[in-house]
């Protein structure tokens, strides 16, 4: 009998692409999202439930019809910035959505819960690479109201005895490598599909913001991490949850970072065109150097990234964003 699971924002960029893991693994997901920042042409491997994740009584009716054995929660706001202006907004989406959605959880009885959490709740780094030791100070809203739901998950494993697993991504890079689904954002503020759209014309340059950071060439270090190979972990997250496993949480990361203009002359030669670029000003709140120690998802999980690769990565955000971005 196939396992269902309810995948909230479902129809987002990581959400999808774990939906399509998920159906490769033998679970049926069924998407439940609002489509006001997700996409209908992203679900594509179980059924669409249309909802807001605040909305307790569709929630409740959701769980009844589908009886689902897990959640894996993906619905948040995700811009920083935006949360630096709009807190409010941040918290009541992303803390009360979750907070919504637990309490659904607990009324239909499901006892698993797999978290898309972030190395925002980290904030600045004291080392690097940094392992889940670090300690968590989120220097925005985002962050911290990401953090809050993590808090939530060890109350609620406290008292109601809820299992959960929190993964911590750093930065989501890559699409499908068979190109059905992919990264479209509005806006899009991530550096790869920015330095896409500036190889293919569809914006005028790529800004690198800050070239006087104590790194190699002086632009920011991130660690890139496929997004099927975050949605691989997700898919080793919940199959422990449903075998037993205790609460848990994850960094999920390459363990090695590259740079802004690194990340620019790799998706020259893959695409093969020129990206212009123009300075911009250091962006307030962005540590030099971000990687991950991801040791602990190996080692428990038994997680492989398989797309770790720089241009692997690219090459795949290429593909899908050639065909989706047609002309």
């Amino acid at each position: 009998m196939t396992t269902t699971v309810l995948v909230t924002g479902g129809a987002g960029y990581v959400g999808s692409h774990c939906c399509k893991a998920l159906a490769d693994a033998g679970f049926l997901p069924v998407t439940y999202d609002n489509l006001e920042r997700g996409h209908r042409w992203a679900v594509n491997w179980g059924p669409l439930e249309e909802g807001n994740i605040l909305d307790r009584a569709r929630l409740d009716a959701v769980m009844a019809r589908h009886k689902p054995a897990a959640v894996l929660h993906f619905a948040a706001l995700t811009y920083v910035g935006e949360s630096t202006t709009e807190p409010a907004l941040y918290y009541r989406v992303n803390t009360t959505g979750a907070l919504t959605i637990l309490e659904a959880m607990k009324a239909a009885a499901v006892p698993c819960f797999v978290f898309s959490s972030t190395a925002a709740t980290y904030g600045v780094p004291q080392v690097s690479p940094m392992s889940e030791t670090h300690p968590q100070s989120p220097i925005n809203p985002y962050g911290e109201s990401k953090l809050m739901v993590e808090r939530m998950l060890r109350d609620f494993g406290a008292a109601y005895g809820l299992r959960s697993t929190a993964l911590r991504y750093f930065n989501a890079a890559g699409a499908d490598p068979d190109a059905k689904i992919g990264e479209d954002h509005d806006p899009e503020t991530h550096l790869i599909p920015l330095v896409l759209d500036a190889a293919a014309g569809r914006r005028s340059d790529i800004a690198v913001f800050g070239e006087d950071y104590d790194t190699p060439d002086g632009t920011c270090i991130r660690d890139y991490i496929h997004v099927a190979d975050l949605a691989d972990a997700h898919v080793l997250a919940l199959r422990r949850l449903l075998s037993g496993g205790d609460t848990q949480f994850f960094n999920l990361g390459n363990g090695n970072g590259f740079s802004v203009r690194e990340v620019i002359a790799a998706a020259g030669q893959v695409t093969g065109r020129k990206i212009p670029v123009r300075r911009g000003e250091r962006r307030a709140g962005d540590p030099a150097v971000l990687v991950a120690d991801s040791t602990r998802a190996k080692s428990v999980l038994g997680w492989k990234p398989q797309r770790a690769k720089l241009d692997v990565q690219i090459a795949d955000a290429w593909r899908w964003h050639q065909r989706h971005f047609k002309g």
